[in-house]
């Protein structure tokens, strides 16, 4: 103890209890390299975006000066509503919308039918003694990875004679026979953790195989059915190929007729609908992955790659 000079006995510490000054963090090279590469991979897709963004937002009249980058000097939603309403593909011109519509009706026929059977089929070959299970793996692991060019003709004869053929639903056909392969090896690898002690158990308590799925295995798919979900939307929504090959003239998805009014102007290239356009057609499936992501990322923790 010592005092001061009112007299107040201060409180001081022992020798060995001094406290030393904590070393700074030195940050290593490796870690600027790391955040130089991931600057510029971030630079190299915000800045077309930024692009499209303050493009889409201006006249025709500051388009075509050229300042790409600069901000709109005159602000107008004009562009987004001609691009829903107005834009031509074609003789046609009323809007991309239909193609909104025409998106959402091809998408959840192929939701609904590739996850229902993926789940299933993952499900008997994970938890249930299935004959040829590994062969059939192994098929579906080729399968998975085939280009669709490869079996492309062969698809539109199956399509065509099922007389399907420029309808929506064979747009759905093909994005659920394409998908089940992926999806059935991604449930398949999810539901295999599952212990087996629970199925013995359910099987005992008189658990047929559709009711100890639906009871038993359906609510404990949450995080996977998010994964398989984003996967499937970014991948319909997005699919501009299979879309002009099966759909036709009536069934074209929002990608290709964006595509068609972009090839298809008439006069003048209207820059600033197009953009407008462009980013109707991306945010939709930007909307599903900003509001599941954190979704997505604890399905993929939970097994949905492991394997």
């Amino acid at each position: 103890m010592t005092s001061d000079v009112a007299g107040s006995a201060v409180p001081t510490l022992p020798s060995e209890a001094i406290l030393y000054p904590r070393r700074r963090k030195r940050i290593r090279g490796s870690s600027i390299a790391i955040l130089v590469f991931l600057t510029m991979c971030a630079l190299f897709v915000a800045i077309p975006l930024y692009v499209v963004i303050v493009t889409s937002f201006k006249p025709i009249g500051e388009v075509t000066l050229g300042r790409i980058f600069a901000l709109p000097v005159s602000w107008t939603i004009e562009p987004w509503w001609k691009a829903w309403n107005a834009m031509c593909t074609g003789l046609d011109c009323n809007g991309i919308k239909s193609g909104f519509f025409n998106s959402l009706q091809i998408l959840f026929p192929s939701l609904i039918f590739a996850i229902g059977v993926s789940a299933v089929t993952g499900y008997a070959l994970a938890l249930w003694n299935v004959r040829w299970a590994g062969t059939f793996l192994f098929v579906l692991f080729i399968c998975a990875f085939v280009p669709f060019q490869i079996i492309m003709i062969p698809l539109i004869m199956v399509v065509a004679n099922l007389g399907i053929y420029g309808t929506i639903w064979a747009i759905a056909l093909v994005h659920a026979v394409l998908a089940m392969p992926l999806l059935t090896l991604i449930f398949r690898n999810f539901y295999k953790d599952v212990p087996r002690e629970l199925i013995n158990a359910a099987v005992m308590d008189s658990g047929s195989f559709w009711r100890i799925f639906v009871e038993i295995i359906l609510p404990m798919s949450g995080n996977i059915m998010v994964v398989v979900l984003i996967l499937m939307i970014t991948t319909v929504w997005n699919d501009y190929l299979i879309g002009l090959t099966f759909g036709g003239i009536s069934a074209k998805p929002m990608t290709v007729i964006l595509a068609n009014s972009v090839i298809t102007s008439r006069g003048e290239v209207i820059h600033n609908v197009n953009m407008a356009a462009a980013l109707l057609t991306a945010i939709p499936p930007l909307v599903v992955y900003f509001a599941l992501g954190r979704f997505f990322v604890q399905g993929i923790t939970a097994g949905a790659i492991k394997g």
